[in-house]
């Protein structure tokens, strides 16, 4: 199955070389899956030429925020409701999660509770999973016919689905304690609070879930592919 990574944004240049951008992290992240992937770099304008021209579609993270006003914004925009026509599976992380939602026609605000960075965990149904995050702006209202599936008190609508056409999630399952730890000190001072960088520090070494977020992912395509 091929999927596309539509990268909406770039790792720094300081982490890049040691872990590469950001479709790199996902080509780890869904590793051993059978899956095969090809990168269009949508922030510098680079699009797919056709919706289908994929299996699927997965949106990444970004410093940009959803509602700003950015060249590729509109765009992808359209993109992703000409995905959602066509029936193209689509996932989101972060900024994807924002951006899929703001295209269907919820809402994406800054959020006004401040930040989320490192570790956080989520309800999800019966379960508890925790994962790195790395956002100020969220989801505050949901189009029609989506489904919130995980939250937490600072983020309501942390995990989304769109019937069987989208998965989205606002933390990042595809991000290690390396990654987490270089945004923390090449994009967190000034910018995050310090007790919150802080935290993310003393959190280093502690077990996430992205193996599960791994599987979600998976199975979602792969249920997809089969239908």
């Amino acid at each position: 199955m091929k999927i596309g990574i539509l990268q909406t944004g770039h790792a720094p240049d300081e982490i890049q070389a040691q872990l590469g951008d950001y479709d790199a992290m996902f080509g780890r992240f869904l590793a051993g899956e059978g899956f095969t992937f090809e990168t269009f770099n949508v922030v510098d304008m680079a699009f797919p030429a056709d919706v289908t021209s994929c299996d699927g579609w997965l949106i990444t993270g970004s410093k940009h925020g959803a509602y700003e006003d950015h060249a590729f914004i509109p765009p992808l925009e359209d993109f992703i409701r000409n995905a959602q026509t066509a029936d193209v599976p689509m996932v989101g992380i972060c900024f994807g999660h924002q951006i899929i939602a703001q295209a269907l026609g919820g809402k994406v605000v800054k959020f006004d509770g401040g930040w989320a960075v490192g570790r956080q965990t989520y309800q999800w149904g019966n379960d508890k999973i925790t994962l790195n995050a790395w956002h100020m702006d969220q989801v505050v209202t949901l189009p029609a016919g989506a489904q919130t599936i995980a939250s937490n008190d600072f983020c309501e609508n942390a995990a989304v689905v769109y019937g069987r056409q989208a998965f989205t999630v606002q933390p990042h399952p595809e991000f290690g304690d390396q990654m987490i730890a270089g945004l923390a000190a090449l994009r967190g001072p000034g910018v995050v609070p310090k007790p919150l960088l802080d935290a993310v520090q003393t959190n280093l070494g502690q077990p996430n879930g992205n193996h599960k977020l791994a599987a979600m992912v998976t199975q979602f395509f792969r249920e997809r592919r089969v239908s």
